[in-house]
């Protein structure tokens, strides 16, 4: 198969494994969405979505994050892991908000690119799923992915999205990005993947991903 027709082959099939595509993380506007992002950085979602409901009764928007002190939001946040980094982030990202933005998170991947704690995957994010613009944040089950399947060299997560926003189409960016890291979560793991399990790299895997299935 040529790219673009394993890149048919993808769409095709992970709309029908994944019709709906809710975002993992629990949240209700940018501001939440962002703070949930930013804390799921070598965190599962899972517990991510165990910590927010502590910390959005305390402080849901920025007005109120920047009430509370570094200390206390790092205590609530530890499970998270990198809670000294991220507190303080969060922190300060509010009061950029407040400060720069009149209390509203910015629509622009530049503004969200400037503030602490957030790269091109937490902006592009944040830009995909809380304003509907198109981007397609690349993270490690996308990279394994695409890269198993012979749509990307692999180098880096920057390659790699640029490959996926040439092969597929621009209106199906946030679906799609959703979608293969439910497939990657539930059919293509990083370690062991099983053949009678994760159909698609079976059916249009590189030699190496194929030498890899059990």
């Amino acid at each position: 198969m040529t790219k673009k027709e394993k890149a048919r082959y993808v769409i095709d099939e992970l709309e029908k494994l994944y019709p709906e595509t809710p975002v993992p993380l629990d949240h209700w506007d940018a501001y939440t969405l962002l703070i949930s992002v930013l804390l799921s950085a070598q965190c599962t979602d899972e517990r991510v979505n165990k910590i927010t409901p502590i910390l959005f009764r305390r402080a849901s928007r920025p007005q109120d994050m920047i009430k509370l002190s570094v200390e206390e939001i790092r205590d609530i946040i530890k499970p998270c892991g990198l809670s000294p980094r991220k507190s303080q982030a969060i922190y300060d990202l509010s009061h950029m908000i407040i400060d720069l933005h009149g209390g509203e998170v910015p629509a622009s991947f530049e503004d969200l690119e400037k503030m602490p704690g957030v790269g091109h995957k937490t902006a592009s994010v944040v830009m995909s799923q809380a304003f509907g613009v198109p981007a397609f944040p690349v993270d490690t089950h996308i990279h394994r992915l695409m890269t198993r399947w012979g749509l990307t060299s692999g180098k880096n997560v920057e390659e790699t999205e640029a490959d996926a926003k040439k092969l597929f189409p621009r209106d199906l960016w946030n679906k799609l990005h959703l979608q293969i890291i439910f497939y990657g979560r539930s059919h293509s793991p990083a370690r062991s993947p099983k053949r009678d399990i994760d159909y698609i790299t079976a059916t249009i895997g590189t030699k190496k991903a194929l030498e890899e299935l059990k």
